[in-house]
């Protein structure tokens, strides 16, 4: 897979760095084990932040800024790891869905980066362009319904949206029956070193999800 930027994007966002792992994989329901290390990482959250400090993180405070940058309110449409860490802080639950979504919301949880993750196999075409989302553009979130992802960052493919740092798109996301994974690691400032996050990405993936052929590449505005 390919990423090609849009200039609103360069524009907005110069020093983002996108990370993409593909790997065949073998999903299934979340095992206790990783489900306990999503936990332990929430204490950990917990113990590290209070509210008012998740959106200084480095890496959710740079996607804020990207959002603002695209004329986007970030305090509106949250970017997912903001989301996350600001439910472990206020003790809500995170939802257990299965095994690729769980690896995705433990790393994007300890890294503070937005991470989409979606089935290879449904998306269209071997490029996907990172623009702004456009006036009625159609969106369906998962879990969300339509999402209004006007000046949103959003990853298209061949026939439309696919994920923005808010939400991910229903025709392209993981479940059980996914085999072939596509995750964007989007760095829009750095607070996790990208090696760190890629050699994270890598041990879960292959202990819990089976991963196998596994390619990571990287890309620069």
């Amino acid at each position: 897979m390919n990423i090609i930027y849009e200039p609103a994007i360069v524009s907005a966002a110069p020093a983002l760095r996108t990370v993409t792992v593909e790997a065949d994989v073998v999903n299934s329901d979340t095992p206790d084990d990783l489900w306990n290390l999503l936990l332990t990482e929430g204490e950990e959250i917990r113990k590290r932040y209070d509210l008012p400090m998740i959106n200084k993180r480095p890496a959710i405070a740079g996607t804020r800024d990207a959002y603002k940058a695209l004329g986007k309110e970030p305090n509106r449409y949250r970017p997912s790891a903001e989301a996350l860490c600001r439910r472990l802080v206020k003790g809500m639950e995170l939802y257990r869905i299965n095994t690729l979504v769980d690896i995705i919301n433990l790393i994007s949880v300890r890294t503070g980066y937005s991470i989409g993750g979606f089935d290879a196999d449904l998306i269209q075409g071997d490029t996907l362009t990172l623009g702004a989302g456009r006036d009625g553009e159609p969106f369906e979130g998962i879990g969300r319904g339509m999402l209004n992802i006007e000046h949103l960052p959003v990853y298209r493919d061949a026939i439309g949206g696919i994920g923005t740092p808010t939400s991910d798109n229903e025709r392209t996301k993981l479940t059980t029956a996914t085999r072939r994974l596509l995750m964007t690691i989007n760095i829009y400032r750095e607070e996790t070193p990208a090696d760190e996050t890629i050699a994270l990405t890598r041990e879960l993936l292959e202990k819990y999800a089976g991963a196998t052929n596994i390619t990571v590449k990287e890309f620069h505005p």
